[in-house]
C-alpha cells in the first residue's frame, strides 16, 4: 500500500480497506479508549488510592501509639494510684481552716525553742491560689547564727508544709564579728491551707 492509496479510502467502505489501514485505525481507537479510560476512571482511583495510603499510615501511627499505651496500661494504672496517694499525702500536709491557728503557734514555738527572740510576728491576709490558700507571715527574730539554722530545721520538721522566703540576715550594729554576736533575721514564712470546694467558690 502506498501513500496515494490513502486518498482513495472511504469511511463508508471500511470493510474493504487494506489490513495495514485497518490495523492503524484499530490501534488509534484502542489508544484513544485507553487514554479516556485512564483519564476518566484510573486517575481518580489513583488519587483516592494515595489518600487511602496516607490515611492508612496515619491510622497505623495512631494504632501503634494506642497499642503502646495498652501494653503499658498496668504500669500507668499503678503510677496513677501512686500519684493519687502522693497527692493525698500532700493534701493532708495542708491544714484546714481550723488548724491554721495551731500551725501559727507551732511556728512561733519553733522559733522560741531554737533560742530566738521575736521582734515581729505579723500574719498577712490569705492569698487564694488554684486549690490552696497561702498565708504569709512576716517575722523578725534575733539570735545567734546557729539558732537561725535550728529554727529553719524545726520549720522543715513540722508535719505541715511551711516554707521560708526573702531571708535577710543582718547585724543590728556594726560589730567586730565575734562568735557570740547577735544577728537579726528578716524573712517571710509561708504556710498553706487546702481550699475545699465551698472555699474555692
Amino acid at each position: 500500500m502506498e501513500l496515494s492509496d490513502l486518498n482513495e479510502l472511504e469511511l463508508s467502505n471500511i470493510g474493504e480497506w487494506p489490513v495495514i489501514a485497518k490495523a492503524v485505525i484499530i490501534l488509534f481507537l484502542c489508544a484513544l479508549i485507553g487514554f479516556a479510560w485512564y483519564y476518566f476512571v484510573v486517575s481518580d482511583q489513583l488519587k483516592r488510592l494515595d489518600a487511602v495510603v496516607a490515611e492508612e499510615s496515619t491510622l497505623r501511627a495512631t494504632f501503634e501509639k494506642k497499642q503502646d499505651k495498652a501494653a503499658n496500661l498496668e504500669a500507668y494504672q499503678q503510677q496513677l494510684v501512686e500519684m493519687r496517694e502522693s497527692f493525698g499525702a500532700m493534701l493532708r500536709q495542708l491544714p484546714d481552716k481550723t488548724e491554721v491557728a495551731a500551725l501559727l503557734v507551732d511556728v512561733s514555738q519553733t522559733g522560741l525553742a531554737a533560742g530566738l527572740e521575736f521582734e515581729l510576728f505579723q500574719p498577712s491576709g490569705e492569698q487564694n491560689r488554684d486549690f490552696y490558700a497561702e498565708l504569709p507571715i512576716r517575722v523578725r527574730v534575733n539570735g545567734a547564727y546557729h539558732d537561725f539554722g535550728r529554727f529553719i530545721s524545726g520549720l522543715a520538721a513540722l508535719p505541715r508544709i511551711v516554707t521560708i522566703h526573702d531571708v535577710k540576715i543582718a547585724s543590728p550594729s556594726a560589730g567586730n564579728g565575734a562568735a557570740g554576736q547577735r544577728l537579726v533575721l528578716d524573712a517571710t514564712v509561708k504556710t498553706y491551707r487546702y481550699l475545699d470546694e465551698t472555699s474555692v467558690e
